[in-house]
């Protein structure tokens, strides 16, 4: 056990077998002072007159980044919540979580929404959060005030969020903030999927078999993904604005399309969710709302590309989509797919279900750290292991294996379709600035986490 801080003071050194580094998994002695890392040493060579700390076994990776989560908070906390998401975040070895501009209320398209989200949050975090902004019908003026005040990116759906709040985004509303998005290099996350001609007809097939999870794939075809997906190539190219195409699902066709977009140079980038790496569609049985998510979970095909996408790194980031609602709004109990919310709760397992399903420990790490810290404009500051970083760390037994169980998920609301799932890889413990926040199942001491903003790029 690492004493916490309080028996350390504020100069230390971890001494590990096995550090995540950018190139590659390295023994090392980690030396940490007020909160950040300020050298990197050989295993062997040990500093004098401060306390050394054996990590054991144990990996040391760098805390985890989410960027795609959805807290509600403030508005819709009884779905979620600043405290309970973090709580859950640092439990699965996330330090910083940046939190999507819906399904709070107010949404978060306007600087006065921002500040209401930022006071919720303050004094009730137990990791550093960050917040994205969004991209609706008639809020293009507030996009150079949402800026400067830090946000991380703009999120924009391509099609109906699910709350009428938050209405989706025409070609036109993409591009009256493109251009300012491409000077300030914040990037645009979207949501990629745009209705092609006959939804009507896939949507009342849907109707007459509300239970039926193949109902509920057809509902939502790839020609949605794909379409959406050569749009955003397009305004890519055409104003060179840094474009993040997340959840991707229909990887068979888009990979194509993305591998040339990269290979171009366009400054597009993509994010899957462990649930489509890790479940496939021939196993959803119907009727289980907990599986239900938009884009929905695809064939095995699909799973199979995507996995080789992420291990080849075509991928470059992992997001949990956490967004858990009350049970009544899943319909748990009725298992109508068609009316229950569509988003899956799994933020405390986002690491260890992509270890689990990808293989691939390196990808997994950079997919889930330096990557997003990239993409969020923290880069200077979180996301990797070096000196002047914050001293934000996770040991993970990569050796263990655990049943996943709703007591143990810190989210307001348990249910999931990981429930009864065995894992690889056990968080062990969470360290923020050096200070643990999360171990063995415990959070000592108060809440600590500090509201972040977007460095200037």
């Amino acid at each position: 056990m690492i004493p916490h801080g309080e028996e350390r003071g504020n100069e230390w050194a971890l001494r590990c077998k096995g550090v995540y580094f950018s190139h590659g998994w390295h023994p090392a002695i980690l030396h940490i002072r007020d909160g950040r890392f300020v050298a990197v040493r050989d295993y062997d060579d040990v500093p004098a007159g401060i306390p050394i700390v054996e990590a054991g076994e144990r990996l040391v990776l760098p805390g985890i980044v989410e960027t795609h989560a959805h807290i509600n908070d403030p508005g819709r906390a009884d779905w979620e919540g600043f405290e309970t998401a973090t709580r859950a975040a640092a439990a699965g070895g996330i330090t910083t979580l940046i939190d999507m501009p819906l399904n709070s209320s107010p949404v978060t398209t306007t600087v006065a929404a921002l500040r209401q989200k930022q006071e919720a949050a303050a004094g009730r975090i137990m990791v550093d959060v960050g917040f994205h902004a969004g991209v609706i019908p008639g809020t293009s003026g507030e996009t150079a005030g949402l800026i400067a005040a830090g946000v991380c990116g703009f999120k924009a759906f391509l099609c109906h969020s699910g709350i009428d709040e938050f209405p989706n985004a025409t070609e036109a509303d993409l591009r009256a903030v493109l251009p300012l998005l491409a000077q300030s290099r914040v990037p645009l996350l979207v949501h990629a999927e745009l209705l092609t001609p006959g939804a009507e007809k896939l949507e009342r097939r849907f109707a007459a078999h509300p239970r039926s999870y193949r109902a509920y794939l057809q509902s939502r075809p790839v020609a949605w993904e794909i379409a959406a997906i050569r749009l955003l190539i397009d305004l890519c190219r055409e104003y060179r604005t840094p474009v993040h195409i997340v959840h991707l699902a229909a990887a068979l066709e888009a990979r194509p399309l993305i591998v040339a977009a990269k290979a171009e140079g366009l400054p597009l980038t993509v994010e899957t969710c462990p649930h489509y790496l890790y479940f496939a569609a021939e196993e959803v049985p119907d009727g289980d709302t907990r599986f239900k998510c938009a884009p929905p979970i695809r064939g095995r095909r699909q799973r199979i590309t995507l996995r080789v996408m992420a291990a080849k790194g075509e991928i470059d980031t992992l997001g949990s989509d956490h967004s858990p609602a009350p049970p009544k709004l899943k319909h748990l109990d009725t298992g109508n797919l068609r009316y229950a919310w569509g988003g899956i709760a799994s933020l405390q397992l986002l690491l260890p279900s992509a270890w689990t399903a990808l293989k691939v420990p390196e990808r997994v790490v950079a997919a889930l750290t330096s990557k997003p810290a990239e993409l969020a404009g923290l880069a200077d500051r979180k996301g990797s292991i070096a000196p002047g970083k914050d001293a934000d760390f996770v040991l993970f037994d990569s050796s263990k294996t655990f049943v996943v169980r709703e007591e143990d998920l810190q989210h307001r609301h348990k249910a999931t379709p990981y429930s009864g799932r065995t894992l690889d890889g056990v968080v062990e413990a969470t360290y923020l600035r050096g200070r643990c926040i999360f171990e063995h199942g415990r959070f000592p001491g108060a809440p600590a986490g500090r509201l972040l903003t977007r460095s200037a790029s």
